[in-house]
């Protein structure tokens, strides 16, 4: 595979190309789904460029097949298919843009529009811009996967695709022009030490009853917070622990039909949220993707933390680096379990999507990799291999999957919490996900609202203040209208 980097590739405790923290080694092959870039730092690589080589057994003979990207994800599990497949009858061009600075959209958007041999044949977004290209300003370019040749109304329900991947991807006309090979549904992630000491118990299904999982409501976890502060523990780190709760849970996205920006009540409700998780000590008021959230993750923070709410990413790339240890006994490994979270929700994915404006030739290549990464529920697809981490060979990192048929089959269980199986939480949490309340800027948007309640939170600014300077922001920075 030739590949070109054009931008700085961020690295990151997740080695995905929004993370934040600490430094770490480049992306790679097994690497999680991106994380919202507003709300994280990067640690930028060198920018030089790089080149890698590499063609099926057969050359390529038939032409090259471009891919854009924003890490060496997706790139590597091409290549791997390539590698495995020496008949495939095209060489891979990869170019990996970064989305630090911003810098992957603009010069996605000027590929695609310039046209030519060197235009993306097949190109990924991320849950903070994927709605831009699935059914946005951009969604001309995509071709819906019925229109490669993929059997899509069958294989979606044969891999039982988590349905708010499906309403994502879609375009405007119900197509789907994008579907993902991870699913980044939600659960809440608690220590087990905690909940013996507070609750009595750390077994799942009871915690899940005690914080009031899968109720739709907020109240039992808040009843769950008071009790826990009685003895001294923070049920979250921080207030961003809850937000991709709350904002996948609303009703209504941040802009109307005739696109202005409003407020759904569940999510200005994030600011009563935020102050209580402040003042009645329920947090210890961190920001995430910063130290002392890492440091909770280990037990050395203000006050012990019971949880965060987050994907498998979460935990395979952010909490299990960051736990101080690596086995059982070390820092706070093996003493964590998940159950379900009190909203459904998701966090973060990559969408992978083709051109409309291929050469007619590479259409039936290029279905056969999509439908390979996103679609194939068989032990020898991309998910079977993701799921049980053996992509790259036994003792990978296991990953929450796009298809709840390869889950169903596949051994989750880690050692990091506790030996728990973790697809029997992720499957349901990956239905109980909305993927209706989207919108393309919400990556603006969403930065703009968090420091808004933050400062409201720590008493910089009274309630009405914080909306008031939220709406005037986003009319300032984006454009955008207010609805009356």
């Amino acid at each position: 595979m030739k590949k070109k980097v054009l931008a700085t590739l961020l690295t990151g405790v997740m080695a995905t190309s929004l993370l934040a923290g600490c430094g770490g080694a480049a992306p790679a092959a097994d690497a999680p789904a991106a994380e919202p870039a507003a709300e994280a730092e990067a640690t930028p690589a060198d920018d030089a460029a790089t080149t890698d080589t590499a063609t099926p057994a057969n050359g390529g003979g038939e032409g090259t097949i471009n891919l854009w990207a924003f890490t060496d994800e997706v790139p590597g599990m091409i290549q791997k298919y390539v590698d495995e497949h020496p008949d495939f009858p095209y060489s891979i061009n990869t170019t990996i843009i970064a989305t630090t600075d911003g810098a992957y959209q603009p010069a996605l958007d000027a590929a695609l529009q310039a046209g030519g041999a060197d235009q993306p044949d097949m190109y990924c977004a991320e849950a903070a811009f994927i709605l831009k290209y699935s059914k946005g300003d951009m969604q001309d370019f995509a071709m819906p996967y019925a229109d490669l040749g993929i059997d899509v109304d069958n294989l979606v329900k044969e891999a039982d695709i988590a349905q708010y991947t499906m309403d994502i991807g879609s375009n405007t006309d119900g197509k789907i022009d994008a579907l993902g090979y991870q699913t980044t549904g939600g659960v809440f992630i608690y220590r087990r030490s905690i909940a013996k000491d507070v609750f009595g118990t750390d077994d799942p299904a009871e915690i899940s009853k005690i914080i009031g999982g899968g109720s739709g409501s907020w109240d039992k976890f808040f009843e769950a917070a008071a009790k826990l502060a009685e003895k001294g523990d923070a049920i979250v780190s921080g207030d961003g622990d809850i937000w991709h709760a709350v904002e996948n849970s609303s009703d209504k996205g941040w802009l109307d039909a005739d696109g202005k920006l409003q407020i759904d009540p569940k999510r200005e409700a994030f600011l009563d949220i935020s102050k209580d998780l402040t003042d009645k000590g329920w947090s210890n008021v961190t920001q995430d993707w910063q130290d002392a959230w890492f440091a909770d993750m280990k037990g050395e923070g203000a006050k012990p933390v019971f949880g965060f709410f987050g994907p498998a990413w979460l935990i395979n790339y952010t909490l299990a680096p960051n736990c101080g240890g690596e086995k059982v006994g070390e820092g706070t490994y093996g003493d964590w379990a998940i159950c379900d979270s009190p909203i459904g929700f998701f966090w973060g994915g990559t969408w992978l999507l083709a051109n409309k404006n291929m050469d007619e030739a590479k259409k039936a290549a290029v279905a056969e990799l999509i439908q390979w990464v996103t679609l194939d529920s068989s032990e020898d697809g991309l998910q079977y291999k993701w799921a049980n981490g053996t992509l790259n060979g036994e003792g990978g990192t296991k990953d929450s999957v796009a298809s709840g048929t390869v889950m169903g089959k596949s051994n989750g269980e880690l050692d990091f919490l506790g030996g728990q199986n973790m697809f029997d939480y992720f499957v349901p949490a990956n239905k109980y996900a909305n993927g209706k309340n989207l919108t393309q800027y919400d990556e603006s948007i969403n930065s703009i609202w968090r420091d808004q309640v933050r400062a409201y939170a720590a008493g910089e600014k009274d309630r009405d203040a914080a909306i008031a300077d939220f709406k005037q922001t986003v009319s300032d920075n984006l454009g955008i209208e207010v609805a009356e």
